[in-house]
């Protein structure tokens, strides 16, 4: 038992050494970005407009003035939320030109509110630290999969090292100890308690961080939680091009939505972006949330209704597999919970970044007493460092 430990111990240490840094940025870029949407709700006016008694404006002529105001981009979307919020119309380009900004207006009058750049400021400096470590992302991204994955290792091989054969030992290791200890046993036991609480929580962050990371592991996840089912790509449904059904399909589109989803907290429609796209629309009764948004599609001629075979349709038609994997952003930022679950995402979060910290001062401890203990005995210096 003391030599598997041994090895346990060893393979956790050097992991540590090889991932610590990364896990630390991966943790600390993850804590700074949990309450992004309450700081941005505060520090951003222009969010909100006054309620008045009178009808939204559609998305056409939304589109429209928006497309004045930043020339030369495509909308991606329109988005409305509640009476008292302002409509958002989305400029998105993945590719050699990426762009993605955000114009708001006021929904009952079309005034331009602000323009903002989604790719520039505090929180999209942050992210790209938490997805890509500041690298270019085909060099960042595998680097922090890869750290993900190493550090579920290290957790595993945490607890079992944290797991103490003596019953009344194991008692002892659920508290911290502060009082009449010097300071490398409270060093100790921030790395050990706190890191064994958070652990189940970090198993959590690390396999909803690696459907993301992995192609293979959010294939497989999905295999095993729907029972073997193999994962559904997305895909848009294809229009047939022919005659318009109406002047404006994407404000007959978002009319529609309106009636099917009175109370709902956001309602998105999609232009299409080529001659076979179909019209996207979506209705999100949570706006702090995600997983329960109604995914519709639509012909752009005919305004025939286009049905999917993948996770992201109707919500009422969604797996209870498929329904685990919508939730996967929700889980990972703890949204899922409400305000209770991003608290606890940001305290798991800083206490993971500190492992790496407490971890090294540990081990940097251990080495000085060695070499201290080498000096003492006097030890020839070929052997000296052979114990080192």
């Amino acid at each position: 038992m003391l030599k598997f430990k041994k090895i346990i111990g060893t393979v956790h240490l050097s992991l540590g050494l090889l991932v610590g840094l990364v896990v630390f940025i991966i943790a600390i870029t993850g804590c700074l970005y949990a309450f992004k949407e309450e700081i941005q709700e505060l520090s951003q006016p222009w969010r909100k407009v006054e309620e008045q008694d009178k009808n939204f404006l559609p998305p056409s002529e939304l589109k429209t003035i928006a497309e004045v105001a930043l020339p030369g981009k495509l909308v991606h979307a329109v988005m409305y939320q509640v009476k008292e919020r302002a409509a958002k119309v989305i400029f998105y380009h993945d590719g050699e030109d990426t762009y993605y900004n955000y114009v708001y207006l006021n929904p009952y009058s079309g005034e331009v509110i602000r323009i903002t750049d989604e790719l520039s400021g505090f929180f999209p400096f942050i992210l790209e630290g938490h997805f890509y470590l500041w690298l270019p992302n085909d060099i960042g991204q595998p680097v922090v999969a890869i750290a993900t994955l190493i550090f579920f290792v290290m957790l595993l091989t945490g607890i079992v090292l944290w797991w103490p054969k003596n019953k009344k030992v194991r008692k002892q290791r659920f508290s911290l100890k502060w009082q009449n200890v010097r300071w490398r046993r409270k060093n100790y036991d921030l790395h050990n308690v706190l890191g064994f609480y958070v652990s189940w929580i970090g198993i959590i962050f690390v396999i909803t961080g690696l459907v993301w990371g992995f192609q293979w592991f959010r294939d497989s996840y999905y295999t095993v939680i729907s029972g073997g089912d193999a994962y559904k790509e997305y895909q848009n449904p294809v229009s047939v091009p022919g005659a318009l059904a109406t002047v404006n399909p994407i404000d007959q589109v978002w009319q529609l939505m309106q009636r099917e989803y009175p109370g709902a907290g956001a309602i998105e429609i999609h232009p299409p972006e080529d001659a076979t796209s179909p019209i996207a629309a979506n209705a999100n009764p949570d706006p702090d949330t995600y997983w329960k948004t109604d995914y519709r599609y639509f012909d752009q001629y005919s305004l025939k209704e286009l049905s999917v075979d993948h996770m992201w349709g109707r919500f009422k038609s969604a797996t209870v597999p498929q329904k685990i994997m919508r939730m996967n952003y929700d889980v990972h930022v703890g949204a899922i919970a409400g305000f209770a679950g991003k608290l606890l995402v940001f305290s798991a979060s800083l206490i993971i970044a500190s492992l790496p910290v407490t971890g090294f001062m540990i081990w940097l401890g251990r080495k000085r007493k060695k070499k201290n203990e080498i000096r003492s005995l006097r030890i020839p210096e070929q052997e000296a460092v052979e114990m080192i």
